[in-house]
């Protein structure tokens, strides 16, 4: 059993990485509504991949069309990605 302090620093962190963390589910309502302008991408925050879905209407539609099946996997490393970048961060684990 952890100590008191110990289990508000989890906890803290656990809250903040609630506040930004991503979900499947808008990010393919994103990709079904914006797929082609790269909107999901935006939603990730691949920035410059967005922009360049923007100004090639998706790539011609294949990366669109590619991203119905990379995702989810997408979201998870993302997800994934931020959870150890909190944790660390509040000295949970080491980065």
């Amino acid at each position: 059993m952890l100590p008191e302090w110990d289990r508000l620093q989890v906890r803290r962190a656990e809250d903040e990485f609630a506040a930004v963390r991503k979900d499947v589910r808008v990010a393919y309502a994103l990709w079904l509504v914006t797929g082609v302008f790269g909107g999901h991408r935006f939603y990730l925050g691949d920035t410059a991949q967005s922009i360049a879905m923007l100004f090639t209407l998706g790539g011609l539609g294949l990366w669109t069309l590619a991203d119905v099946f990379l995702l989810r996997r997408r979201v998870r490393v993302i997800n994934a990605a931020r959870r150890a970048a909190i944790m660390s961060r509040h000295g949970i684990i080491e980065a």
